[in-house]
């Protein structure tokens, strides 16, 4: 299946962006005929025929859409401090968005060793990653938000927060309700300062525990999220 990120699609005929004609025409070696599919991140799934295979303007003719192609059975969002080392980050979202994810948000923390990031760069990888795992929909990224700022936003009881402390002895299963949305809160390296650990109790978030392991930031995020899939098909499966 070749497959292009199409987000402002809105009609029967559409022309891909240069790179992507480019992609297509002389990457791909596709020709006029030919047929492709197109994803606008919100659940359409576009079947096209190319029209015109310019190497810089290449016309498409949709010829069949599905709508909420992919949709995930859950929600979770997983609410993380970004890595001092991007890479690491990167990789979290790349296979978050393969395994399904409906949010991330990056938050600053006390202990957090990054206070800047390009969304940009993460959205790229965010698409390329929908795109491999032939998803129809992009994750919301919310850009660096402030931890305490970000806590007061959530539905208390349906957001839960890792830590290493030790009254985190309650796993994810022991919460999870398959008619809920799931938020996880993720710290950095250094874990979540004892005043944001009580912020969140205060304010009725729960901890848990990811297992016996002591995880990297991206590691933990990435269990979250695989756990909240494995649960879903375990307590509501299709």
């Amino acid at each position: 299946m070749h497959l292009f990120y199409t987000p402002d699609i809105n009609s029967e005929i559409y022309t891909l962006a240069e790179d992507e004609s480019k992609h297509c025409t002389r990457v791909l070696r596709l020709h006029q005929g030919d047929t492709v599919y197109l994803v606008d991140g919100r659940g359409g799934m576009y079947t096209a025929i190319i029209q015109d295979a310019h190497q810089k303007r290449c016309q498409l003719q949709i010829i069949d859409k599905q709508l909420e192609y992919g949709k995930l059975p859950y929600y979770v969002h997983i609410a993380v401090a970004p890595t001092k080392n991007m890479d690491r980050i990167e990789w979290f979202v790349e296979k978050a968005v393969e395994i399904g994810v409906s949010a991330i948000t990056f938050l600053e923390c006390e202990h957090s060793e990054r206070k800047q990031l390009r969304l940009d760069r993460i959205e790229k990888i965010a698409v390329s990653a929908m795109k491999q795992s032939q998803k129809g929909y992009l994750p919301l990224l919310n850009e660096l938000t402030p931890y305490q700022h970000f806590i007061k936003s959530c539905i208390p009881e349906d957001t839960f927060i890792a830590h290493l402390e030790d009254d985190a002895t309650k796993s994810i299963r022991d919460y999870y309700r398959p008619d809920r949305q799931h938020c996880i809160l993720i710290g950095p390296e250094g874990d979540f300062s004892p005043k944001e650990i009580k912020a969140a109790y205060d304010l009725g978030i729960r901890p848990v525990t990811l297992g016996q392991s002591r995880l990297r930031t991206e590691t933990a995020a990435l269990v979250a999220c695989h756990t909240l899939h494995v649960l879903h098909d375990i307590y509501a499966p299709l």
